[in-house]
């Protein structure tokens, strides 16, 4: 068991106490980490790429004030989803680092974590960073895809 599987261990004990039926147990992350990947990803997509391309004012604009609240919002679902995941191979007893699930997951995380900052930082006032976090969000989405593969791939060898 590694350190990081030792440490959630308590807590992975006391929610396998609440008799959490197995197939919630092994098939929750994924249902709900879909809905957010599908749903929240897609309008992220949408609307950072529409604020880019659209040539209707209202549209971009619209768009451009829809994008960052949107995104802020699926990062922190994804980060709280990241950590259900791993929680949920400590309370199914499977290794953690072992998974390539784990860290595609964290990739994409890191990935969002500093497009995110490149944001929060105005894109340094550089056109090219926002060309930059356009494309580094898109990639991240297209890596959500491989993610969802080998989390399936995962959810059924366990």
């Amino acid at each position: 068991m590694s350190g990081l599987s030792e440490f959630l261990e308590p807590i992975a004990a006391w929610f396998r106490s609440l008799g959490i039926p197995e197939p919630v147990v092994h098939w929750g992350h994924p249902a709900m980490m879909g809905i957010v990947v599908v749903a929240m990803g897609s309008a992220v997509g949408i609307t950072g790429w529409r604020s880019r391309l659209a040539t209707d004012f209202t549209i971009a604009n619209q768009s451009r004030n829809a994008h960052p609240k949107i995104a802020g919002w699926m990062f922190l679902f994804m980060a709280l989803g990241f950590t259900g995941g791993v929680l949920s191979l400590v309370m199914q007893q499977q290794p953690i680092f072992e998974s390539p699930h784990f860290w595609t997951g964290l990739l994409v995380l890191s990935l969002l974590a500093f497009n995110g900052v490149i944001a929060l930082a105005g894109f340094g006032g550089n056109k090219s960073l926002r060309t930059v976090h356009a494309f580094l969000g898109s990639i991240a989405l297209l890596l959500m895809l491989l993610h969802a593969g080998l989390g399936l791939k995962l959810g059924l060898s366990i």
